[in-house]
């Protein structure tokens, strides 16, 4: 079984983590990690360095869990959602494990939602951590 958690570093990153090794352990999963940057002029390099850090220290807290991951860094001029959900079906997960900030009515309007986004288009069950 394979897992995906689609992994930011910030708000809820620990909550997702903790989730995740419950999941994994529970179900005997593979984790993928995965963090997405739109790629081209709208990703600096300092970015792209904060988030292979971010990744670095999410790995290194599952494998002090005892939990199986590999991490990745999307960088494939695609919003979040459509790297998360592509991902997902490239690699057969089973689940996909991401999180949610509250956001007003106008500010989804305008931004869209990630996990709205990934919740409507997967092919697998998606769970969300406010």
């Amino acid at each position: 079984m394979t897992l995906l958690v689609g992994y930011r570093g910030t708000n809820v990153g620990q909550e997702l983590l903790h989730l995740a090794a419950k999941h994994a352990k529970a179900f005997d999963c593979t984790v993928h990690l995965v963090t997405s940057l739109p790629g081209g002029e709208k990703t600096s390099r300092q970015d792209i360095v904060a988030a292979e850090e971010n990744l670095e220290k999410a790995s290194q807290f599952l494998k002090e869990e005892k939990v199986t991951a590999t991490s990745h860094l999307l960088v494939r001029d695609r919003t979040p959602g459509e790297d998360i959900v592509t991902f997902a079906q490239e690699n057969d997960c089973n689940e996909i494990i991401i999180g949610v900030k509250s956001r007003s009515k106008v500010g989804k309007l305008l931004f869209g939602s990630t996990a709205q986004y990934v919740i409507l288009k997967a092919h697998c069950p998606v769970l969300t951590v406010k």
